[in-house]
């Protein structure tokens, strides 16, 4: 390719050299440079690109994007851009033949809600006859590959790379996962969406290293809606119309009010065998019974998301239905079976925020006991570990307290840490460090009509201790256990 057609949706000025050079590849990591690339100076949080810019040149880059000055050799192309990060989602959209612009692209962005709601999309849209790619927290999925994920939203780079192997592939959409941050740092730059969907907002992610302010938080979330041709909003959440400030898409609402355009009624929430479940009757621009085999009204909320979008697809009901009635993500309310008396879920939630929003919403199936198994990652602030004990204490009857990802510290000092959280409340609690222990306890102790969760996990299949990373995947350790307990054979 050309350097100048790479350039061509880019504001930009020539340095030094030539924009009609051809070049091989673009990249944003000079240990990625070859001969004949483009590498793009990143100002990263951490690292700064413009520091390897010898680097690059050493592996044989023949062009240079900057925001600063750089001295080089007069035989390197310099390009001066004002924003980095911009430029580099514009040069990727070309550089992959803009791979967007073949695929019906729709995002979803919000504190809570999104991996579940990309996974019933995907699994809706595909009972219906579609190919569909997806990228979110917890993989990529194109065609029968699975990519694991780094970033909820990925560099704007890799997103193109996706796109492009998606229609290689043979997929008519993608389903993604959109985050505040990958909105801030422009990796969604250069293609539109064809549906946005924001799902809620709620004080998250405000740091330093983050979003300065909830303000700038909801600002960034709502940079989707500039972006898309249609916004689909929960209108039941109190920051939607924040969100949605500055949009110039057009607009429709979901929630469980009748004031929404699609709206769910007459819910019923289900418990029977060890299974938790919901039911509930849409309303508004569709009108049909909808059952749920997951737990909660947010998963009411998740599924209305779905289905306003799938709507558009023209997805037939039943279809609609028979994929709903099936959808189960790993880590997010996974309800395994182990009882016919009890009910037992794995759970992503870790943090104070998503453990008290599981714990409320579990609470009013009225269980005979709610059992919470959980820990904290250690080398993290210390606070979430006594928030996490506080709400656990508060809303579960039983709370048993384990390791999570101590990394480099001792297990036995988070959990004290949770401990002190716990006493703030008249919870009942016991300490068990081996996390499969703690598991086996709640099994062996399980009483008819319980609830347990075992949060904070989720989908990870590893537990880390002292920089490494051990196979640990709670579904394996709950299969082990019953083969050990001779609770199923073997």
């Amino acid at each position: 390719m050309i350097l100048r057609e790479l350039l061509k949706e880019v504001e930009y000025t020539l340095i030094q050299g030539s924009e009609d050079i051809e070049v091989s590849a673009l990249c944003y990591d000079s240990r990625k440079a070859t001969p004949g690339s483009v590498y793009v100076c990143i100002p990263g949080t951490v690292v700064d690109g413009h520091n390897f810019v010898d680097k690059a040149i050493q592996a044989g880059a023949s062009a240079i994007v900057t925001t600063k000055d750089v001295v080089i050799s007069n035989e390197i192309t310099v390009i001066r851009v004002t924003d980095a990060r911009l430029g580099l989602a514009l040069m990727s959209a070309a550089f992959f033949h803009y791979p967007a612009s073949k695929l019906k692209v729709i995002g979803i962005t919000g504190t809570k809600g999104k991996t579940t709601t990309v996974y019933m999309m995907k699994s809706i849209l595909e009972n219906a006859g579609y190919k569909v790619g997806l990228m979110g927290t917890i993989e990529t999925l194109i065609g029968n590959e699975s990519i694991p994920a780094h970033n909820t939203t990925p560099e704007s780079y890799i997103i193109q790379e996706n796109f492009s192997k998606m229609l290689e592939a043979g997929c008519d959409i993608c389903v993604m996962e959109v985050s505040s941050q990958g909105l801030m740092m422009r990796r969604t730059a250069g293609f539109e969406f064809e549906i946005g969907i924001f799902t809620n907002l709620e004080p998250d992610h405000i740091s330093p290293t983050e979003h300065s302010s909830f303000e700038d938080y909801a600002a960034c979330k709502g940079l989707l809606f500039s972006q898309c041709k249609l916004g689909i909003v929960n209108c039941d959440d109190r920051n939607w119309q924040m969100v949605l400030k500055n949009h110039t898409c057009k607009m429709e609402t979901y929630g469980l009010s009748s004031g929404a355009d699609l709206y769910a009624q007459k819910i019923e929430l289900v418990q029977k065998g060890g299974h938790l479940g919901v039911e509930y009757t849409l309303g508004g621009l569709m009108t049909e019974r909808i059952q749920l085999d997951l737990p909660g009204r947010f998963s009411i909320y998740n599924s209305l998301a779905a289905i306003a979008v799938c709507r558009h697809f023209q997805v037939q009901v039943d279809s609609m239905k028979s994929a709903l009635k099936n959808a189960q993500v790993k880590g997010r309310i996974e309800m395994i079976k182990v009882s016919e008396n009890f009910s037992l879920m794995i759970d992503y939630a870790h943090n104070a925020m998503a453990l008290e929003s599981l714990l409320s919403t579990l609470k009013e199936y009225n269980p005979g006991r709610l059992v919470c198994v959980f820990g904290c990652g250690g080398n993290r602030d210390k606070q979430r570990r006594y928030e996490m004990g506080e709400v656990s204490g508060r809303l579960a009857d039983y709370t048993i307290i384990t390791s999570d990802n101590p990394r480099f510290e001792d297990p036995q000092a988070i959990m004290d840490d949770i401990v002190q959280g716990m006493k703030r409340t008249t919870g009942d609690f016991i300490q068990i460090a081996d996390r499969k222990e703690a598991i086996r306890y709640a099994i062996l102790n399980g009483r008819k009509d319980d609830v347990i969760v075992l949060a904070g996990k989720g989908h990870e299949d590893y537990q880390e201790i002292k920089g490494v990373h051990y196979p640990m995947d709670e579904r394996i350790l709950i299969q082990e256990i019953l083969m050990e307990e001779h609770l199923i054979e073997g």
